[in-house]
């Protein structure tokens, strides 16, 4: 795993990491009135890298929740200053409709915030089960007034007891200075009497003159039997006749024991990293997670990923990524976090390339479900 230096992957590293823990353990119910904190410090062990500090918030009363996050880094005079820092607002405007604002912001050059982008969402639920969502993403122009460069316009309908259909559409700014639809998708998910579910999503590209092209198609099963979930997925792609032919395919497991979950991802593709190209699907990755409840009331995942060599693809998968992540209870209602990534150096084995120690009252990381587990506690 290589980590680069730039400002940029400071926030994208945070909030992955951030994303990474909060995976740890599923939300769970909410009450009305909540409100909970939680920060962060990452670190390099090897020291290349600025230290990350993170510290997110989230405060919900009658309908109306914000989350606050804010990604600081160490300044050159060992002092944190500010990096970035998101506010998400959302109301419930009433029993039908539901308005979301998210505002980024970064540091300018006096040390001030500035917001660079705006996201904002409006999701209305209508009689029948129909659900319409329009999601506009603006940025500042060059005298700094905000322009929008996105709108996404989704339609979801419940077409029959078992089928749901969802059309998406997203408009991109064009030449005379409004927008123009650019991608749309058809989403079309049946859940079967026997219990399987069955997903189709075609992705359509325009041509620039009023038409559409077919850019790619995902389809796919997921089955349920006992404690177990499998998911089949193919994605389909032009080839070099403009055909649609299988490109990838992922095929997943989930196993569900006393105390322990397993998933399990393999990736084929006929995109082979150091191989050229053909119509012949090859594994070129794996995916394992493992989470396990301690006895201690907390939670262990493990997360590994295998990928072929690219010097020696035929040489099979190899261990390219392994992350940690450990939550304890601590006391008064709080949890501790650490997330350790390990990847592979020049001898081949696993060493330590990330930290991240936090701490947090988030309930949902908080009270973990503590089935007996499998093996013993760590």
């Amino acid at each position: 795993m290589t980590f680069a230096g730039s400002s940029n992957v400071f926030a994208l590293v945070a909030l992955s990491l951030a994303v990474s823990l909060a995976e740890v353990c599923p939300a769970q119910d909410s009450p009305t009135s909540q409100s909970w904190t939680s920060s962060n410090q990452q670190d390099d062990p090897n020291g290349t890298i600025n230290p990350i500090r993170t510290r997110t918030s989230h405060q919900e009363i009658n309908g109306r929740a914000v989350d606050t996050t804010t990604v600081e880094t160490l300044g050159p005079d060992g002092q944190y200053v500010l990096y970035s820092s998101t506010q998400k607002e959302s109301v419930h405007v009433n029993d039908t409709t539901v308005r979301t604002t998210e505002r980024t912001f970064g540091r300018a050059q006096d040390g001030e915030q500035t917001l660079i982008q705006e996201r904002q969402e409006e999701s209305r639920n209508l009689p029948g089960g129909e659900e319409k969502v329009v999601r506009t993403t603006s940025t500042p122009d060059a005298n700094g007034a905000m322009q929008v460069v996105q709108r996404e316009i989704e339609d979801s309908k419940q077409l029959s007891p078992g089928v749901r259909e969802t059309n998406t559409t997203v408009l991109l700014p064009n030449i005379e200075g409004g927008l123009t639809p650019a991608v749309q998708t058809d989403l079309r998910e049946t859940k079967n009497s026997d219990g399987t579910n069955e997903f189709k999503k075609s992705t359509l590209l325009s041509n620039g003159t009023g038409g559409w092209q077919l850019s790619e198609v995902r389809e796919g099963t997921t089955t349920q039997t006992g404690g177990q979930t499998n998911k089949d997925e193919r994605v389909l792609r032009p080839d070099g006749n403009g055909a649609m032919a299988v490109a990838e395919r992922t095929v997943s497991q989930q196993t569900q024991s006393a105390g322990q979950t397993r998933d399990t991802t393999e990736t084929f593709s006929t995109n082979v990293p150091g191989q050229a190209g053909d119509d012949n699907l090859q594994l070129v990755r794996r995916d394992t997670t493992v989470r396990e409840n301690t006895l201690a009331g907390g939670q262990n995942t493990t997360r590994e990923v295998e990928q072929p060599n690219p010097g020696d693809p035929s040489a099979g998968l190899r261990l390219t990524r392994e992350a940690i992540d450990i939550v304890r209870p601590g006391s008064n209602g709080t949890a501790q976090q650490d997330h350790t990534t390990l990847a592979p150096g020049s001898d081949g084995l696993l060493h330590e390339v990330w930290l991240d120690l936090g701490k947090t009252d988030n309930p949902s990381v908080v009270h973990v479900d503590t089935a007996p587990p499998q093996s013993r506690a760590k």
